[in-house]
């Protein structure tokens, strides 16, 4: 078989596993949504403080790096109960790219995103969103790729540390810094001083700011590459831990 004939095969079992429990999905899909109606409606009155004319603008870029990243970090705990089961040593003894074998679960993560980051953007459009729909569909690539990333990371180190209880502490140590740093929620340029230039360190904030700026309409602007050249650097990192790890551990 091909690499993309392999590729295609895991990424069709991937996918019906996702169908068949759809429960990551929805649970991934509704915290995005809560924020969009609970926490939304309060930036509003903000809007004007806040540099925007729409403070929509500047929500929902966040909530889809948001979900770009919680929706991608956690997938590796699915690894880990196929672990258990015994998948992974079935691999060590198939011909299968290794490569393959990540990018097949991976390129299910990215679809699943698409579609979650799809039905987050039409759900904010009644509440009051307005962007051009050539800057949501370049943001809404900006955000599979970055899920890429993550859902390449979180397999690898399933892979490596085997175990749900040393995973879960580890992940939530990593993503509420980025989180907070990187100010998906509020603006970094209503921080303290202090507090931007820390978040400075933090790519995803550059990234945040660069889908911001394509819902704004810029392609070209210094933001916007920014964000495009932060974004292929992870998934590039991400891309090449994830298979390093899977032909170390499949081999």
């Amino acid at each position: 078989m091909t690499f993309f004939t392999e590729t295609w095969i895991v990424f069709a079992r991937s996918m019906r596993l996702s169908l068949r429990n759809p429960t990551w999905v929805i649970i991934g899909l509704s915290q995005p949504i809560l924020y969009l109606t609970l926490f939304g409606p309060l930036l509003k009155p903000l809007a004007p403080a806040l540099g925007t004319a729409n403070a929509w603008q500047l929500f929902v870029p966040g909530m889809l790096v948001q979900l770009g990243m919680f929706g991608a970090l956690f997938v590796g705990f699915g690894l880990i109960a196929e672990y258990r089961a015994g998948v992974i040593e079935s691999m060590r003894v198939t011909p299968a790219s290794r490569t393959a074998l990540l990018l097949g679960r991976v390129l299910r993560d990215v679809l699943v995103l698409l579609v979650q980051g799809t039905i987050l953007t039409v759900v904010a459009i009644p509440l009051g969103l307005r962007a051009p729909v050539g800057g949501v569909l370049v943001a809404l690539l900006v955000v599979a790729l970055l899920g890429a990333a993550f859902s390449s990371v979180s397999y690898a180190l399933a892979l490596n540390l085997k175990s749900e209880d040393a995973l879960a502490p580890l992940l939530n140590g990593v993503a509420i810094p980025l989180l907070l740093l990187s100010g998906i929620l509020l603006p970094m340029t209503i921080a303290p001083k202090w507090l931007q230039d820390v978040s400075d360190i933090n790519p995803l904030k550059h990234i945040v700011e660069g889908v911001r700026a394509l819902f704004l309409g810029d392609f070209g602007g210094s933001t916007t590459v920014w964000a495009f050249a932060l974004t292929a650097a992870l998934v590039a990192a991400g891309t090449w831990y994830g298979t390093s790890t899977f032909r170390r551990e499949s081999s």
